[in-house]
């Protein structure tokens, strides 16, 4: 089976953020710790750390023609901030895996998709 994990950042404090500076050295260790521990897990291939979501754009098309707007379609607190893939046996090992994943315990959420 093969999954894609979908990082909603929520809350989480990201690097070179205010949020970010405000945890002890130990808790940035810490998270890049879990991330290093999520990149070696059995299965997964790595995706990207996305920009931040003011840097999206999102594209509609109304009447044939194609209207821009700024910023994501989801609201910036629910805001997709990275992906990885994961080849496993069972949704299980999905689950463990985001589960290790930061974002899922600081304030954001991680959304587990089987690819079809």
């Amino acid at each position: 089976m093969k999954f894609m994990l979908l990082i909603h950042q929520g809350t989480t404090p990201l690097p070179g953020s205010p949020e970010w500076d405000q945890l002890s050295g130990e808790e940035q260790g810490e998270v890049y710790a879990s991330y290093q521990e999520v990149n070696e897990f059995p299965g997964v291939t790595p995706g990207q750390r996305m920009s931040a979501p003011t840097e999206a754009k999102t594209v509609r098309v109304e009447d044939g023609r194609p209207i821009l707007s700024d910023g994501p379609f989801a609201e910036i607190r629910e805001a997709l901030g990275g992906y990885l893939f994961l080849e496993a046996d069972s949704p299980d090992a999905a689950v463990e895996l985001a589960a290790k994943i930061p974002a899922a315990r600081m304030g954001g959420a991680v959304e587990i998709r089987q690819l079809a």
